[in-house]
């Protein structure tokens, strides 16, 4: 008798295989057709302008800014920064959604203990027979009855199809994306904090430049003065450099405000409220960064975080459509449970009168009105397609940020020479034009026309060097350095 047990229960395991085969080839004829989007993943072999293999994306963030007052302002900007800290409660979401996923292909398992009363009619069934039975003799059933019971159970959905291991990989790889994000995000962050960090320090030496200018003018109108007293020139030009005077004294409350704004950019930055920022102004000009290496464009694929967030992004939504298609085929449910129940507690542990115990399976698969989820595959395809967009648009917009940066840094390099050279002549000039004025071998005009032009090409000057460190900080960013 218990061989013969044995044999049919083997038999069973086969049966079920027979069974899903069969739903399985019905059903997949009409599952729905998708067309995935093939990526383009090629990139051009080397930049323009540039024909390295060293990239120095690799380069930690303290190595490439060595300045010590913005290294702190990183540091604490990296632990105090809002935006940055939401990310991170996004990438803890995403872990846990991972945790959660793992779980639904296994068993679940469950305790279940409980009590309560029951009164049935005399004239029904369980009141009937419950008048007919003895306990014992001369014991009846109770009234009410109690019940008491102890018990586990299980229930298991046998992931037939990988449908929940899927899942799982698709929020595991959502999970790494976050992280990726989020370091795409430190990228942005470091960037834009050292390119306030030294626009900071230009506006310094500008306000400086204005405030040199603003001396030369106030001794050039003594002497206009003077001069006027002596009836060698007139009031006209006296009020001339009045104006200049005033006009220059204006200009350096507008910088006086840049500095408050780029100092409380900086600020909000690191996450703190308005206050000085740290930073030694004096050097300007000799300030530099390290001359970068790009490498080749298919590092980017490795150095770039928004990049690999985008391949990971991909990557999830093309198992998200073999979830959706999983939806089409058979699942089968197993339920199961064991434990004691009982009248009376004192009765709740005897074996076997009190043991209870149950095993059930479920074949259920979607034959009419699959509306829902022949929709869900269709979404999942067509955000596979979105997502395969992305990360295209986002290679091409990374090659694009190295080009441009690249070109820049050569570009602004050659004007900084220039305009050095243009300042140095006009400095020169502005000497020259206050001799030849004492000397009556000049007008006031050249001589209030040079110094605008020796200010304003101080004032370009400035710009073009901070351009041209912000250019080198972009360059950095864009080929994925900053969140080592």
């Amino acid at each position: 008798m218990t061989a013969i047990k044995v044999e049919r229960s083997a038999g069973i395991i086969p049966l079920i295989s027979i069974v899903l085969a069969g739903l399985a080839l019905i059903v997949s004829a009409c599952v729905p057709t998708v067309i995935q989007k093939t990526v383009n993943r090629d990139v051009p072999g080397s930049y323009r302008e540039s024909t390295d293999t060293i990239n120095s994306a690799t380069m930690n963030w303290r190595e490439y800014y060595r300045d010590p007052a913005l290294v702190s302002l990183i540091d604490s900007a990296l632990a105090r920064n809002q935006e940055l800290n939401v990310v991170m409660q996004e990438i803890e979401i995403a872990q846990n959604e991972v945790l959660a996923r793992s779980g639904e292909y296994l068993p679940f398992v469950n305790l279940r203990a409980g009590g309560g009363v029951d009164k049935a009619g005399a004239f029904t069934r369980n009141g009937a027979v419950e008048e007919g039975l003895e306990i014992k003799p001369g014991e009846r059933f109770p009234k009410p009855l109690p019940d008491v019971a102890l018990s586990a159970t299980v229930q298991w959905e046998v992931d037939i199809w990988n449908r929940l291991r899927n899942a799982t990989r698709s929020a595991g790889l959502r999970y790494m994306a976050s992280t990726e994000g989020a370091r795409f995000l430190v990228t942005n962050l470091v960037s834009e904090i050292a390119s306030n960090y030294y626009e900071l320090i230009a506006l310094d030496n500008l306000l400086e430049a204005v405030n040199s200018n603003i001396s030369i003018l106030k001794n050039a109108l003594t002497i206009i003065e003077q001069q006027k007293l002596a009836a060698r020139t007139t009031e006209l030009a006296v009020r001339r450099f009045e104006a200049e005077v005033l006009k220059n004294e204006s200009h350096r409350y507008e910088i006086q405000q840049r500095i408050t704004e780029t100092e409380n950019r900086i600020n909000y930055l690191v996450g703190r409220y308005p206050q000085r920022v740290e930073r030694v102004s004096t050097g300007f000009f000799n300030i530099s960064l390290d001359s970068l290496r790009t490498g080749i464009p298919s590092q980017l694929l490795q150095n770039r975080p928004d990049v690999r967030q985008s391949e990971l992004e991909l990557t999830a939504s093309e198992l998200d459509i073999d979830v959706a298609r999983a939806r089409f085929y058979p699942s089968l449910s197993i339920a199961a449970g064991i434990g004691y129940q009982a009248f009376n507690p004192q009765f709740l542990f005897t074996t076997p009168e009190s043991v209870i115990y149950n095993l059930a399976g479920e074949l259920l698969t979607p034959v009419i009105n699959r509306r829902g989820i022949v929709a869900a595959l269709n979404t999942s395809n067509a955000k596979q397609i979105q997502s395969a967009y992305n990360y295209e648009r986002t290679l091409l917009t990374a090659y694009i940020e190295v080009a441009n940066s690249l070109a820049k840094v050569s570009n602004l390099q050659s004007s900084l020479a220039l305009k050095t050279r243009q300042v140095a002549a006009l400095t020169e000039s502005v000497d020259i034009a206050g001799m030849l004025f004492t000397s009556a071998r000049a007008d006031y005009m050249e001589v209030l026309l040079t110094q605008r032009d020796a200010l304003e090409a101080k004032m370009e000057l400035i710009d073009t060097k901070v351009a041209r460190l912000k250019a080198s900080i972009e360059l950095y960013r864009a080929l994925g350095g900053g969140w080592r």
